[in-house]
């Protein structure tokens, strides 16, 4: 996975993380949650703000139907 592939990363996530809101995750935070995922294989300084919160808004979409 790549920092551009938001929705990858935020399916990923809501797996490894089902119970966080991605709202109350800080972009530090989340930065390193997304290094830490398996399969995740880009360089760590290619991310920036436009990139996370775009990871961030897909998260809180698979969280949201997560909770049904």
């Amino acid at each position: 996975m790549k920092w551009t592939d938001s929705e990858d990363i935020a399916i990923a996530l809501v797996e490894k993380f089902p119970g966080v809101d991605p709202l109350t995750v800080r972009f530090v935070d989340m930065r390193q949650r997304v290094m830490e995922l398996q399969g995740f294989s880009d360089d760590p300084h290619a991310s920036n703000e436009a990139k996370l919160e775009a990871i961030q808004m897909a998260w809180y979409e698979e969280w949201k139907d997560a909770q049904g």
